[in-house]
């Protein structure tokens, strides 16, 4: 699904970029340049690298036995 009309960014392509590296909005702009036009992506993006590191902080949380 495209995220990004402006610039032809999908979701795909956006969630690629985190696995990568991408940690910021910033990072997502300078690397795929979302939220550069209308900015209608902005929020959905927020919230891609929101799931994120929601992701990541559980990963390393042990459970009790």
């Amino acid at each position: 699904m495209y995220i990004c009309v402006c610039n032809g960014v999908t979701e795909h392509e956006i969630r690629s970029s985190i696995e990568a590296g991408a940690s910021s909005l910033g990072d997502l702009q300078r690397e795929l340049g979302i939220a550069s036009g209308c900015g209608q992506c902005k929020q959905e993006a927020k919230c891609l690298l929101r799931e994120a590191r929601r992701e990541c902080s559980f990963a390393g949380v042990l459970q009790p036995a």
